[in-house]
């Protein structure tokens, strides 16, 4: 019996002193059994003890299993994610849905109490996003969101077309699980670190500290930036923890190339190039490609109320 492994666990840690404490009071009762006259109540005593011993024992392996349950879902669906939104084809009105689709997902997170925080954005000259990224923690926040990786369509026609036409934009969205243990073991040989300001709405510099971290992992060629913090050494921990999470999306998507015509088969974990969604605004509809499956109301889902898509996957 491994006592200090209960011990240490704050969660069993009382009951394992119950149990020390029963095994001191065994073996005293053990010692009496040579007496004249004592066998018969060191029976029982003992006897009485086991019980006790055992409905410790149970309790506490119970305790320890459930948490080892816990953390396995916790390393398979982790309760962070960063969520990186990315303009694609059709220039302005493409940062301008990048936008709107990062309002979106900040809204169903606020009606779903997870907290969200900024950790880089870059505005396009005429409003909406070139690029951004938002954390996200929250209960089961990748067990939702994991589905929304891929390309989303719009088509609508802009507010400065004068001819009516209906004109087609992308943006992307990767949704990157954020692991307590990481895979990878990033050499530090291998980055490149950049210090900046960080800048505010509109270029205007917010803060007077080069305090803006810009990572890039040389064998790769990733690129991670985050301007959120106060400090250098806060932002180049968010970046490092992001950069992980890209190297393992990295891996991710290689392996399931390699299986790719296993996959067609299936609704799968998309990547960032994979078209996904088409919102079409004149016929009032959200396609999902994977589920084949359209929704009305384009105008409330993408003021957050994107539950009975994302609720549509459960069932897959």
């Amino acid at each position: 019996m491994d006592l200090e492994k209960y011990k240490k666990n704050p969660k069993t840690q009382y009951l394992a002193e119950n149990l020390e404490r029963l095994l001191k009071e065994e073996v005293d009762i053990l010692a009496l059994e040579k007496e004249e006259g004592m066998k018969e109540l060191v029976e029982k005593d003992l006897k009485n003890i086991q019980i006790q011993k055992e409905v410790l024992l149970k309790q506490m392996d119970d305790i320890l299993d459930e948490e080892e349950r816990k953390q396995k879902e916790e390393e398979e669906f982790p309760n962070e994610v960063v969520l990186e939104v990315r303009a694609g084809v059709g220039g302005e009105e493409a940062a301008l849905f990048a936008e709107e689709l990062a309002t979106m997902y900040r809204k169903y997170a606020d009606s779903r109490g997870w907290s969200v925080s900024i950790v880089d954005e870059a505005e396009s000259p005429l409003g909406g996003y070139k690029e951004a990224s938002f954390e996200i923690r929250g209960k089961d926040v990748y067990k939702e969101l994991r589905y929304e990786t891929g390309i989303h369509r719009i088509q609508r026609v802009p507010k400065t077309e004068k001819m009516g036409r209906v004109h087609t934009s992308t943006a992307s969205i990767a949704i990157l699980p954020i692991r307590k243990k990481t895979k990878f073991e990033i050499n530090p040989a291998d980055l490149e670190v950049e210090f900046s300001r960080s800048g505010g709405k509109g270029g205007q510099n917010v803060n007077k500290v080069e305090t803006a971290v810009r990572l890039t992992h040389k064998p790769t060629g990733l690129v991670v930036r985050s301007t959120s913090e106060r400090s250098q050494s806060a932002n180049k921990e968010i970046a490092m923890m992001i950069l992980s999470a890209k190297l393992e999306e990295k891996q991710r998507t290689e392996e399931d190339a390699k299986y790719s015509a296993d996959r067609k088969e299936q609704v799968g974990l998309a990547d960032r190039s994979e078209k996904i969604r088409t919102y079409n605004i004149l016929q009032d509809r959200i396609t999902d490609h994977r589920l084949n499956k359209n929704w009305h109301g384009i105008e409330s889902i993408m003021k957050g109320d994107i539950g009975k898509i994302i609720d549509a996957f459960k069932q897959i």
